[in-house]
């Protein structure tokens, strides 16, 4: 595993997490090709037809991850006994651990840990990595320097290159389970679909197969916000040569605010007070409180890696690629989900032979999908059961 490199914005979303990131870099790697699912051959470096960041003379891509747990290794030393949990759209490795890994002061919003001694994913037993994605935090992203010239990846480019991660940084042979929320859970499903001879089942909690009008829409939206920017505008989005204060941070609050908008149900919306809800509102021009909660967003985020991770979901479809998924699969939703809603896990779940899907509403809509394996978790604890994870 290699070291890091600089970045213009920060490798973690929770710093003081951030030393227990590992690094693995993959020259050559082809980002935004296509992806011929059955033929590994043809995409074991990325996609046909993709373009390396050394060809835009950038550094080879970097991948990042934590990893925990405890190892078991087959008669050649790779180890056999892996769950992978993949990030959602804004998070790294360092969140999902906040959130899910025992002891840490995200569990009490997940509704307890999900990993950890003794837990769901019980760490005595298995090894557990969790994942940065291609475009944000550890791994390579617009911000290192190439902003827009960055190449347009896709959900496959972020599994394939976690996948060398796993095979080449970490000698993994077999993962018991892929698992993830959100994002994560696309990832999950293109996990069963790229690499059948890795993953023995995957749990995608709150995710899509297909690109749909309702997230598209709602992206559309964000991406529009951050390019009103006047900064983005003034310079199409090459100011890296600009101090982090003149980029364009107020569009990409105005694009969190559209995210905020819907993120959380309406009925909790209406029944808080607007001293609270004005925090996360945006205006040019804010008054006393407004947009408080937004302006952290914005010295940690950057608008062309949002740019860019909006992309990722343009046209985007597994449908023709779901019957491939013979690994058991438990599906966890939000019913009341307001960006990703129940029928695509509805029809996800008829595609996948042997599917089950269970869901749940909730006041914090698609948040509550940090809360689903404990809200569910008789559910998660019989199929944990019937794959042989627990006893």
């Amino acid at each position: 595993m290699s070291s890091r490199t600089k970045s213009v914005t920060k490798t973690s979303g929770i710093p003081a997490l951030d030393g227990l990131k590992r690094y693995h870099t993959i020259p050559r790697f082809r980002l935004g090709g296509i992806y011929s699912p059955g033929h590994p051959e043809d995409f074991e470096y990325g996609g046909a037809g993709g373009v390396t960041l050394e060809s835009l003379g950038a550094e080879p891509l970097r991948v990042a991850c934590i990893t925990t747990g405890t190892p078991e290794r087959d008669e050649s030393g790779k180890i056999t006994n892996a769950v992978v949990i993949s990030p959602y759209y804004s998070g790294d490795s360092t969140f999902m651990y906040y959130y899910w890994y025992d002891g840490q002061e995200g569990n009490d919003f997940a509704c307890g840990a999900v990993v950890g001694p003794g837990k769901l994913i019980d760490t005595d037993r298995f090894f557990v990595v969790f994942l940065d994605a291609v475009g944000l935090w550890g791994a390579s992203k617009p911000s290192d320097g190439l902003g827009m010239k960055f190449p347009r990846y896709s959900y496959f480019d972020c599994v394939q290159a976690n996948y060398l991660l796993l095979r080449d940084g970490l000698n993994i042979k077999r993962a018991r389970l892929a698992a993830g929320v959100s994002m994560g859970a696309i990832q999950s499903y293109i996990w069963a679909i790229l690499h059948p001879e890795l993953v023995e089942a995957i749990l995608p909690v709150g995710g899509l197969t297909e690109a749909d009008s309702n997230t598209r829409w709602l992206f559309e939206l964000m991406t529009a916000a951050i390019r009103s920017d006047p900064a983005w505008r003034e310079t199409r989005g090459d100011y890296y040569h600009l101090p982090k204060e003149k980029h364009p941070n107020q569009g990409v609050m105005f694009g969190w605010s559209v995210l905020l908008y819907t993120g959380l149900s309406f009925d909790l919306r209406a029944r808080q007070p607007w001293t609270e809800v004005c925090k996360e509102v945006f205006s040019w021009e804010p008054k006393r409180n407004q947009g408080k909660l937004l302006i952290p967003l914005a010295k940690s985020y950057d608008a062309n890696d949002l740019l860019l991770r909006n992309h990722i979901g343009d046209d985007f479809s597994l449908t023709d690629h779901l019957h491939r998924i013979q690994a058991p699969t438990l599906i966890l939703h939000v019913a009341n989900d307001q960006w990703l809603r129940l029928c695509t896990a509805e029809k996800a779940r008829e595609q996948i032979k042997g599917a089950r899907l269970f869901s749940f509403e909730h006041e914090l809509a698609h948040y509550a999908v940090f809360r689903a394996p404990n809200i569910l978790r008789n559910c998660v604890l019989t199929f944990l059961r019937d794959i042989g994870m627990k006893p």
